[in-house]
Order: structure tokens, then sequence, then C-alpha cells
């Protein structure tokens, strides 16, 4: 079986598609020597996220080992992560602190 999705560190809630993906496709994801497979629930447009694991609602995304959003909602494993899900924490100016 083919990885076609990148986990860019141990601790990503998320991996990204290397390829366009189809729904239902099993999904090979390498996770620093573990490998795990997961069952897309939806399309995965090229260079998109999916979830490895089920995060829930206001849990945050890891990506690069970083925090990059909040789960607006529960999210299962093989789910596209993306802007219907998911609230950015960066570049929000609605967050800024007001002087």
């Amino acid at each position: 079986m083919l990885k076609l999705a990148v986990v860019a560190n141990g601790n990503d809630n998320v991996a990204t598609a290397v390829k366009d993906l189809k729904k239902g496709e099993e999904v090979l994801v390498d996770i620093f020597g573990k490998e795990k497979k997961v069952i897309l629930c939806e399309d995965i447009p090229f260079g998109h996220k999916f979830a490895i694991k089920d995060i829930k609602k206001d849990e945050e995304i890891l990506k690069y080992g970083e925090e990059i959003g909040q789960a607006t909602m529960d999210i299962k494993a093989g789910d596209y992560v993306h802007v219907h899900n998911v609230v950015s924490e960066r570049g929000r100016g609605d967050l800024e602190v007001q002087k």
C-alpha cells in the first residue's frame, strides 16, 4: 500500500494528502515508525488535511507539532479537516487585543 499522506510531527492529529484522495480510500500513514491505516470519510484534495484520529470539539488541531486551529465540531478519523470544521488561531484580527 502506498503512503499517500504525510505527518510532519509525532504529535500531529492530522495528515496532509500528497495527491487527490477519494472517499472510502484506505490510506497508510507513517507516524514516525508506526504505520496507521485511515479510511477516508470524504474526498481530500492534494495538499489538504484529514484527521488521523478522532478530534473532539474545541480540541486543538496539531500540524507540524504546532497548534494551527481549534475544532468547531467533533471530527472523526478520516474526515476532511478544513475551514468548515476548524477555526484558525493564526492571522485572526478579531482576536487581537484592542488598545
